[in-house]
């Protein structure tokens, strides 16, 4: 509405944009749900459903400003990775949060059918029993044949959930260093500690 009343066109741009992927991310999920996936395909499916959204919402507040191009980008990439970062972590936490901490149903992406990166990881490490333990839960969408605490003590084992918060880590890294040309400011010392926020989070 705003960008309307402010014959805004690049801010329309940017959100239809948005929106497109959004929606388009829903749908790539809706299909691969119960299925196994590989990272590249992983790492699509967040940045169409989390990771364009700090994208778009860090270019809108270069955009409104009159920024240049080359800042405009530089925001893009550091809300590109922060989603990125975020969603990692935001999958870890559901696999391995106590209710209490998490305040929702723990672990209720696999329950949903949805194979977050620590899973990925196991599944392209373990064993052909392990990679069926898994596989059972993501098309029950229960944890009736396969137990949570099993599911945990497979990634455990090859430590995949320390490789899926590494990976939260890198991007969070990639993040702060895309904001090394802008000048300092209270702003830009807000923007590089969220990364920081985003990774050491516990819900």
């Amino acid at each position: 509405h705003i960008a309307l009343e402010e014959r805004n066109f690049k801010v329309l741009d940017l959100l239809i944009g948005l929106t497109q992927q959004m929606v388009e991310g829903e749908f790539v999920q809706m299909e691969k749900l119960g299925r196994t996936v590989g990272e590249a395909e992983y790492y699509d499916l967040i940045y169409r459903k989390t990771a364009c959204l700090f994208d778009v919402s860090m270019r809108l507040g270069a955009v409104l400003v009159g920024a240049s191009e080359e800042t405009e980008e530089q925001m893009g990439e550091y809300g590109r990775n922060l989603g990125i970062a975020f969603q990692i972590v935001d999958d870890v936490l559901d696999l391995t949060a106590t209710e209490q901490v998490l305040g929702k149903p723990v672990a209720s992406d696999l329950r949903e059918g949805k194979a977050t990166l620590a899973i990925v990881h196991a599944l392209e490490r373990g064993t052909p029993h392990e990679h069926e333990a898994i596989r059972r839960v993501l098309e029950d969408l229960s944890f009736e044949r396969t137990s949570h605490q099993e599911v945990l003590k497979i990634l455990d084992r090859h430590g995949s959930v320390q490789y899926a918060l590494d990976s939260a880590f890198q991007y969070a890294e990639v993040a702060r260093a895309a904001l090394a040309g802008l000048p300092e400011s209270d702003y830009k010392r807000a923007l590089l500690w969220m990364p920081d926020f985003v990774v050491a989070r516990d819900k």
